[in-house]
């Protein structure tokens, strides 16, 4: 059994160089998964994934493979909560962890904000990525492989 591994669901990944140089201190294979073929750091622990370009297709991939041991990075909230469902834990690209405890609020969110789109009542821009959260997802990643160390 290989031990803790890291699933990113990379097309708008963010983070990509920070999950990289976090993961190449601690000897992790990183799964960089996308729909299309995208320039990375080389590296003997990179294993690029490049999925069909259906909806989910990445999803579906990381989805099939992540451990309760490994740690899945993503945005999307739906893919967050399939990996939560197999003990997974599961970062966003601002730092924000998903849990058992919040992922239910995090759905409700997404469908009223999905609602808003559909009915006009909102543009659906997101915030900023800021220095602030570069920051924030650089401790959660760490925090997360240190808490898969110890076995949480």
């Amino acid at each position: 059994m290989q031990g803790m591994q890291i699933y990113v669901d990379a097309d708008a990944c963010p983070v990509k160089a920070e999950i990289v140089r976090v993961a190449e201190r601690h000897g992790l294979t990183i799964h960089m998964v996308s729909n299309s073929w995208m320039r990375l750091d080389e590296s003997p622990l990179i294993k690029r994934i490049v999925v069909n370009d259906k909806p989910d297709a990445a999803d579906d991939w990381i989805a099939e493979r992540v451990t309760a041991s490994d740690i899945a990075i993503t945005a999307d909230i739906l893919l967050a909560a399939r990996c939560l469902r197999v003990g997974a834990q599961c970062i966003g690209p601002t730092g924000k962890p998903f849990s058992e405890a919040n992922i239910g609020m995090a759905l409700a969110m997404r469908e009223m904000q999905k609602h808003l789109r559909e009915t006009g009542g909102s543009r659906g821009f997101n915030p900023a990525f800021t220095p602030c959260d570069r920051s924030q997802f650089l401790q959660a990643l760490e925090h997360a492989i240190q808490a898969g160390k110890r076995g949480r």
